[in-house]
């Protein structure tokens, strides 16, 4: 049935399909997976929170933390809600989604729409602390004058409804954003998160999520602000501006951000990348272009301590979070590993560990692994 309605949403615009998501999934409809992971052990513990298992819902689905708990309940190991900024704003004018098919994948220019960090406090005030664990995400507003303060005032306002608050600085659909991943800038932002967190007069693990589209020397210098600035880990990556060659749908020359299969590998090789210069003083979260259980097996092999997707739940319907952690387990039990630890960077170099995902996919079965 699931997938029938999956099937069906596809037909509908794309801002569209998402505005039906996201309502079913506030009134908590949807499959309800029992995972068995008999003797393997799926979960992970960063910056002091345990997920449950390492599959989570990436930002930019849930925008007001209205249906976090529906989520949850797919199956996600944690959700994270956002972008979330201090005033509401309508985003960039429609059209601003466009389903890449031929490619499996989606562009968007969302603009961080939203109805501001008020609505989103009020939403998270009726969270069950005992549902599962919720990150925010928090950005500036298009019109600030003065963009990181808006992260001090975000900060503040919504850290303690929160089990982790991640800067969002990596966006390409808010002019400017970026630019805060610079030396110049980053150092600031930082210290206004911190003191975001004062205000609030709570401590939460800080992440910070950026682009696919950095030169190594400058991704060196975020990990060591980050690291030298207390951040707890870093997300990689958000969507890309580049637009690779062998796109086929008419929309891949639309403007905006790309996700979904074509930013599987480059966003593998940044977070690569992060875990090289962070030596095993930051945690890791690998995002971007997710849709099989061999991919998340990938980006842990690679080192990520957890992973996140949205696009593939998009393209392939509620029922995903379970396949992908089935695939997971019965992955982890072809590798001969008993938990994700055991797993995590062991194949530090993208392509090797992309290689050897695929290799344990094609002779694994696609069943949890049983007592």
């Amino acid at each position: 049935m699931w997938q029938l309605l999956a099937r069906l949403a596809r037909q509908l615009p794309g801002e569209a399909a998402h505005k039906l998501a996201v309502e079913t999934l506030r009134w908590q409809l949807g499959p309800r997976p029992v995972i068995d992971a008999g003797r393997l052990d799926l979960a992970v513990t960063l910056g002091g929170i345990k997920f449950p298992n390492p599959i989570g819902l990436a930002a930019g689905f849930d925008k007001n933390a209205a249906c976090y708990h529906g989520a949850l309940r797919l199956g996600f190991g944690h959700v994270e809600v956002g972008t979330i900024t201090p005033l509401p704003q309508a985003g960039n004018p429609k059209p601003r989604v466009f389903r890449l098919a031929e490619d499996h994948a989606v562009i968007n220019r969302y603009g961080f729409n939203g109805k501001g960090m008020v609505a989103a406090a009020q939403n998270l005030q009726r969270r069950q602390l005992d549902a599962g664990v919720v990150g925010v995400n928090v950005g500036a507003n298009k019109t600030s004058k003065d963009p990181i303060a808006d992260y001090r005032h975000a900060v503040a306002a919504l850290a303690g409804l929160a089990d982790y608050i991640t800067l969002n600085i990596s966006s390409p659909n808010t002019p400017g954003l970026r630019d805060l991943q610079t030396a110049q800038h980053l150092q600031s932002l930082l210290s206004a998160a911190r003191a975001g967190l004062d205000d609030a007069k709570v401590t939460r693990p800080l992440f910070l999520k950026i682009a696919p589209d950095l030169h190594d020397q400058d991704l060196a210098a975020i990990v060591e602000t980050a690291v030298t600035s207390g951040v707890c880990a870093m997300i990689a990556t958000n969507t890309t501006i580049a637009r690779p060659s062998g796109l086929t749908s008419p929309h891949a020359g639309e403007i905006g951000g790309l996700s979904g299969a074509p930013l599987f590998a480059p966003a593998t090789d940044i977070l690569a990348q992060v875990v090289t210069h962070a030596k095993g003083r930051l945690g890791v979260v690998g995002v971007g272009g997710v849709a099989s259980g061999w991919q998340a097996y990938a980006k842990i092999l690679v080192g990520a301590d957890l992973v996140q997707l949205y696009t593939g739940l998009a393209l392939n319907g509620p029922e995903f979070p379970a396949q992908i952690l089935q695939e997971l387990l019965a992955l982890m039990q072809a590798d001969g590993v008993s938990n994700l630890a055991d797993a995590k960077g062991q194949i530090p170099h993208a392509t090797k560990a992309i290689e050897h995902a695929i290799r344990l996919s094609q002779t694994s079965a696609t069943q949890p692994a049983k007592a």
